[in-house]
């Protein structure tokens, strides 16, 4: 099932808006790619962590 507009996974409800955004982009991504949804969200979570961890890094 993909999420948009405040609809989102329980798992990202207490993360912060601009990772919860990424997060979901991701995760709706990899459905769209048929990957299974509880594989989606902890990847989409994970991954999201990681590139806005690498945004802020970079100068």
């Amino acid at each position: 099932m993909p999420w948009h507009n405040g609809d989102y996974p329980p798992s990202y409800k207490n993360q912060p808006a601009e990772l919860r955004e990424k997060a979901v982009e991701i995760a709706n991504a990899l459905l769209q790619d048929g990957v299974e949804e509880g594989i989606a969200i902890a990847t989409g979570l994970k991954q999201a962590r990681e590139l806005l961890k690498n945004h802020k890094e970079k100068p």
